[in-house]
């Protein structure tokens, strides 16, 4: 009799996550491993976060608080989805979770009935496929390509919807390819989901202030589908909060109950401390904010210089991503090839190749749903991104 149950033993390991744990354990053996396969900033918190959550404990905030967040922080991500945005979601409509991960989780599995198709555009981020099935959801794929820029097209959405369809969950900022879309990109995808009133969107977009092309755009703001998007975002991108956990949806009021009722039987509220250090992230108008700024001018020079590198090793084919802090280079001219006694076949055996005789960690496409590429994290000096690019080069070149 098999102990575990079925649910567990279907569901995939998140891969980003073994390969980041991979990556450490060949650290601790004393192996030189340069790792690009975690997605966090390599910055620290703001400072003037820091000293909210010290006031907070100070202040004893230290008790249970409302299962969907304390009033002052969803009131100030209320006001963030204006500035920002342009979005109007009441304090009412926000629920507050551990990580944008548990946001996403509860979406679907208070959207989602066993049968019913989500549309996913790939390459996607590694969990949402397995969100969808915990749900007993069927994911549908529609593959995006690289000359394309990795974004779906109104007819290829449109193509995808049939009778059971549910919803569509997308990022942009994406993970992984660092592409996003333009207010007119969602215009036109927005025009095909108000075509069909049963058809629901999640729009993750947690890289929001990574952006090197101007204003983040939300498809929650054109009105003829705003009662069918849940906007999801949290603070662990854009303020280098990772290990603060905090995620949060603005959404129909309906939905945002169903996730309230979902939260409190399952983690009840996330931890007050961060909550309070979040109040102080979302007060933060990143027009102005010199650590937000900041951030996102170092990573931009980052991206420019990854680009020229990889654009300087023969084979690859490269997108400029526009946002976040990612690379999903076409690696598969590669494919075929050997070294070392590897055969590289696909997306799996290059990413263990480089880990393994290059010393680079990355994630095999595979993971997102296109196995032609690997994604490279750029949230690292530029001295170990330079070495990293060098040490992929040459162990490219050896493939014959």
């Amino acid at each position: 009799m098999e102990i575990l149950s079925q649910r567990i033993l279907n569901m995939a390991e998140s891969e980003t996550l073994a390969m980041t744990a991979k990556a450490r354990e060949l650290k601790a053996q004393g192996k030189d491993v340069i790792s690009l396969s975690i997605g966090e900033p390599d910055f620290n918190t703001p400072e003037v976060v820091k000293a909210a959550a010290k006031k907070a404990i100070d202040d004893n905030f230290t008790h249970y608080p409302p299962v969907p967040g304390y009033a002052d922080l969803r009131e100030a991500i209320s006001a963030k989805f204006r500035r920002d945005n342009g979005l109007d979601y009441a304090p009412e409509q926000i629920v507050v979770s551990t990580g944008g991960k548990q946001s996403l989780y509860q979406v679907v599995q208070v959207l989602v009935n066993p049968g019913d198709e989500v549309i996913i555009p790939t390459p996607y981020w590694v969990s949402y496929k397995e969100f969808v099935r915990l749900a007993g959801g069927i994911p549908i794929y529609v593959q995006t390509t690289l000359e394309n820029n990795f974004k779906v097209t109104p007819e290829q959405l449109e193509a995808a919807i049939t009778p059971r369809t549910k919803l569509i969950i997308f990022s942009s900022p994406s993970n992984p390819t660092g592409m996003l879309y333009g207010k007119e990109e969602l215009r036109a995808l927005a025009a095909v989901v108000a075509r069909h009133e049963n058809v629901f969107v999640v729009s993750d977009e947690i890289y929001e202030h990574i952006n090197f092309v101007g204003r983040h755009e939300s498809i929650a703001q054109f009105p003829e589908v705003k009662e069918r998007v849940v906007t999801v975002n949290g603070v662990a991108k854009g303020f280098a909060m990772t290990g603060w956990r905090i995620g949060f949806i603005g959404a129909p009021l309906t939905i945002a109950k169903a996730c309230n009722k979902l939260q409190g039987q399952v983690t009840s509220a996330t931890c007050s401390i961060a909550q309070k250090a979040a109040v102080c992230a979302m007060l933060m108008d990143p027009a102005v904010s010199e650590d937000i700024i900041s951030m996102r001018a170092t990573f931009l020079k980052r991206r420019d210089m990854v680009y020229q590198l990889l654009c300087d090793i023969p084979g690859l084919k490269v997108c400029l991503p526009q946002g976040a802090f990612y690379f999903f280079p076409d690696v598969s001219a590669y494919y075929g090839k050997s070294a070392a006694g590897r055969l590289i076949a696909n997306s799996t055996d290059m990413a263990f190749y480089l880990l393994e005789e290059a010393g680079v960690a990355t994630v095999m496409g595979s993971a997102f749903g296109d196995d032609r590429c690997i994604r490279l994290s750029y949230a690292t000096s530029e001295e170990l991104l330079r070495e990293a690019m060098r040490r992929i080069k040459e162990a490219l070149s050896r493939l014959q």
